[in-house]
């Protein structure tokens, strides 16, 4: 007896009242999906940006060796259950235009590398950052083009549009960020009504029996694992709402926005779920995330790490001083751990004969180098996951002296499957394999 597989479209959703639920990759659809056109057809590529502000202790930074066996600098440590999995780029640079303001330059232009004829005036970018140039090539498979993240925990917005948002559509056309958790889970997962009313996956949850039923074994381990994350994000949202209610009792101080009420982790973490959930779901391919806003002097808590809120760009600029370069280094060191603790979970995500890891290209950056000098040279750079099978990680990579990042930009965006030479100051491709 032959026992016929049930196929899939990956435009399946689980329907409730409601409520639609994106799903995983899953077997079943890469029969229907890919079979019938490539029989080699591999899941697809995704590239996901996680921005750090203000640049980096450049000392703490920095390892001493090239090469695949390069031992980690103290800032880097965080990435050790995963350095087979990352790539470490040094020596990358971007162009700088005088007279213009350093932090805004660094965020509004760190993804277009724009040449010096192709800004305006005030120093910010006339062409798309590279995540929008892949958008609008992975955006025909997928509901979303893009999904920008931002973990900005402030609403005295005091500093203009470019030291928040890092993608952008063109010159004056900003891809703004979300900054609410629940506004990006009910954007993602179609959620109708207010999330008090039910759980999205209590609403859906008929469908998902149905469809269970009729799954095989990897599929149902998957569909299970997915249910799973969903719920994980539910109850983190839910968590930090019930605590805003807390703290509104109390009248300490006037009602703030939930996500306003979480750590910086929980934040940062938070965000990250949510933007692998649209990865795995393959509603999006393209992503970026702002750990925190360029330069900003409001006082940032960061918790487990400081007593007190502290000002993340007024202390690199006290670096003479160790202690306060001790903070810094600290904070670093934070931002790497955010950073590794969401590559490792992609990497526990199984897909295809391997894992979304695999599929991935996950890259930290800054578009500053040193937030006291305000230098572009040898910007930090670290870059997780296979592409595909386009980039051989484990390696710290060290390019020659003035080598542009928009190079490395090229060969991401070869790797995304588009044909492109040349990008802002791009002086050719980066070698990633």
């Amino acid at each position: 007896m032959i026992l016929k597989r049930t196929s899939l479209s990956r435009r399946k959703v689980l329907r409730g009242a409601g409520a639609t639920l994106a799903l995983p990759l899953l077997e079943a659809m890469q029969v229907n999906s890919f079979s019938k056109t490539n029989e080699n057809a591999k899941p697809p590529v995704r590239a996901g940006f996680f921005y750090i502000p203000n640049g980096v202790v450049q000392t703490a930074w920095h390892p001493k060796d090239t090469g695949p066996g390069y031992e980690l600098s103290p800032t880097l440590e965080p990435i050790r259950p995963i350095k087979n999995d990352v790539t470490l780029f040094t020596k990358l640079d971007r162009i700088k235009v005088a007279g213009t303001d350093g932090h805004a330059q660094a965020g509004a232009c760190w993804l277009s590398s724009a040449a010096p004829d192709e800004l305006s005036p005030a120093g910010y970018p006339l062409k798309k950052t590279i995540d929008q140039i892949m958008a609008e090539h992975t955006g025909k498979e997928t509901a979303f083009r893009s999904l920008e993240l931002s973990c900005n925990p402030y609403e005295d917005n005091r500093e203009s549009v470019y030291f928040d948002n890092i993608s952008w559509y063109g010159h004056g056309h900003v891809a703004r960020s979300l900054r609410d958790p629940k506004a990006v889970f009910n954007r993602l997962f179609g959620v109708k009504q207010h999330l008090e009313s039910g759980s999205v996956l209590d609403l859906v949850m008929d469908d998902a029996k149905s469809l269970n039923h009729n799954l095989g074994r990897t599929d149902k381990g998957k569909l299970g694992e997915y249910m799973d994350s969903v719920r994980t994000v539910e109850q983190q949202i839910e968590r930090v709402t019930k605590r805003q209610e807390d703290i509104n009792k109390l009248k300490i101080a006037p009602p703030v926005k939930p996500w306003q009420a979480m750590t910086r982790d929980e934040f940062i973490q938070v965000m990250g779920d949510l933007m692998i959930l649209a990865f795995r779901t393959d509603l999006t391919r393209v992503a970026t995330i702002m750990s925190s806003p360029e330069r900003w002097g409001s006082p940032l808590k960061v918790h487990g790490l400081f007593e007190k809120p502290v000002d993340h760009h007024g202390m690199t600029h006290g670096q003479g001083n160790q202690h306060v370069r001790s903070k810094l280094e600290a904070l670093d060191h934070f931002h790497i751990q955010q950073f590794t603790s969401l590559v490792m979970k992609m990497k526990n995500i199984k897909e295809g004969e391997g894992t979304l890891l695999d599929n991935m290209m996950f890259t930290l950056g800054s578009g500053i180098s040193d937030g006291s000098l305000h230098i572009y040279t040898d910007l930090p750079t670290l870059v997780a996951g296979r592409a595909g099978g386009a980039i051989e990680p484990g390696s710290h990579i060290k390019s020659p002296e003035g080598t542009p990042i928009a190079n490395l930009w090229i060969s991401m965006i070869n790797a995304m499957g588009l044909k492109m030479e040349s990008l802002g100051d791009s002086t050719g491709k980066l070698k990633i394999s």
